[in-house]
């Protein structure tokens, strides 16, 4: 089965003032209905405080986005 990237959710980077190529945090609808991030890995600083009733399989990471980002893809992902 091979995954493709079907949209993207909210606006693009460009539309929230990304000047270039080095921040460009962004939210992905997949195929097979999962969402791809492109963002910030921050999980080495990030996993110690995670919640006690939160866990992290070795394979997975904790990736930051800014606020606006999300908040841009909102009217997106509630039509999903």
């Amino acid at each position: 089965m091979s995954i493709a990237i079907t949209r993207r959710l909210g606006a693009t980077p460009q539309e929230r003032g990304s000047l270039g190529n080095g921040s460009c945090p962004d939210l992905f609808e997949l195929s097979d209905g999962r969402i791809a991030v492109i963002g910030t890995d921050m999980t080495s600083e990030l996993d110690p405080a995670l919640p006690s009733d939160a866990r992290r399989a070795d394979y997975e990471r904790i990736v930051v986005i800014t606020r606006d980002t999300l908040l841009r893809a909102k009217e997106d992902i509630a039509a999903m």
